[in-house]
């Protein structure tokens, strides 16, 4: 069993007086995370799984007396999809106020059901963490530098979700299933997606222009539909863990692009499920997207694993000057170009490196992505 890079990370903050609450697609193994750290613990442990309809009948109206009940004789609480459970904020409120020697840990497959829910009556009362796909590091941790460095096509067409790294021979009906199904569970269960067909589009054609500037006005004439429902589905993919965007980086050049937004996938097996392409990359021509998309989600999975605060951002000018990925943290500042080809054939813009001279700047390639998304 692949052991996730974040538990270290989760073990130092269960039984400090707050919950611990745990975020993230479906079907990235955050059940068996809690395994994992709940072995670590070896605690008495009660669980309870949001997606029974008996324990969100039972737990509909929590009262500290029914709670009392409950946990006689229990150290731990774990509540798995969390997010199906009524005024589940309210319920963990009151286990944390008044039933301090009980750890509650709670999962959550949809960031804007869950958030809500929580948000406000656990105010200073939890600790928050992301569970995405494998990362690179977890896998080379798992196997080897040679033997990942040897999977980048496999990971670039089917992606790295639990379930495919697990049974790979099987990768592509797993991935149909995920991105027919799962992946959009949480979002047609409510009122505000109320054309699924337009919101497949939506989809497909965010996954046939990654790494394109995504022209909101363009896309919604595409699809038939008003802007404003094209930009809410967006948004709702991206607290659902589907998406994610990179806003335009300006500064200090007069002719930046400033109001556009590129947007990326967290998983590349699921870009080629929606758009059903899982040819071989010797026979395709969006290899140079695909890679740039894997790059950059992988950085977020560095970024979420080691606890680094970051602002992210793309880069280009109105004549057409560009840089992949911009980062920037405390410490650094970083200007990053992705491309499939080897280093030295591209460069960073010297518009970018005179406006901005304390940037950091590299050229990744395939051959060199190891220590890029491995720190």
């Amino acid at each position: 069993m692949i052991v996730r890079k974040q538990l270290d990370y989760a073990f130092a903050r269960l039984f400090k007086g707050k919950a611990f609450i745990i975020f993230g697609p479906r079907q990235t193994g955050k059940t068996t995370f809690v395994e994992q750290l709940l072995a670590k613990v070896d605690k008495k442990t009660l669980y309870l799984n949001g997606d029974d309809v008996d324990v969100r009948e039972t737990l509909a109206k929590p009262n500290a007396a029914q709670i009392a009940q409950m946990l006689a004789g229990y150290e731990v609480l774990f509540i798995d999809e969390a997010q199906r459970i009524n005024d589940v904020g309210l319920l963990i409120k009151i286990i944390v106020d008044r039933f301090k020697p009980v750890q509650v840990i709670a999962t959550g497959s949809s960031a804007f059901e869950l958030s809500g829910k929580i948000n406000e009556p656990l105010t200073g009362r939890k600790y928050e963490m992301m569970l995405l796909p494998f990362s690179y590091a977890e896998l080379v941790n798992d196997s080897d530098f040679i033997t990942e460095e040897r999977s980048l096509e496999q990971r670039l067409i089917y992606g790295s979700y639990p379930e495919i790294i697990n049974d790979p021979q099987s990768a592509e009906e797993h991935l149909k299933l995920l991105a027919d199904s799962y992946l959009y569970k949480d979002l047609f269960t409510l009122e505000d997606v109320k054309k699924p067909l337009l919101f497949e589009k939506i989809v497909k054609a965010l996954a046939l222009q990654i790494g394109s500037e995504v022209n909101f006005s363009e896309l919604a004439q595409l699809v038939k539909a008003d802007q404003k429902t094209v930009d809410k589905y967006i948004s709702l993919l991206e607290k659902s863990f589907v998406v994610f965007s990179l806003p335009a980086f300006a500064g200090n050049v007069r002719n930046e692009i400033k109001k556009n937004k590129k947007i990326y996938f967290y998983d590349t097996g699921i870009v080629n499920a929606i758009t059903r392409n899982f040819n071989p990359l010797a026979n395709r021509n969006d290899v140079g997207a695909l890679f740039e998309n894997y790059m950059i989600a992988e950085r977020m999975k560095f970024l979420h694993q080691n606890q680094i605060e970051s602002s992210c951002f793309f880069w280009r000018t109105t004549q057409q000057q560009e840089i992949d990925y911009i980062e920037k943290t405390k410490e650094k500042f970083l200007a990053v170009e992705f491309k499939w080809s080897e280093r030295g054939k591209n460069k960073i813009p010297l518009t970018f490196t005179n406006a901005y001279p304390g940037a950091e700047t590299l050229l990744v390639s395939k051959t060199d992505r190891g220590s890029f998304l491995n720190g």
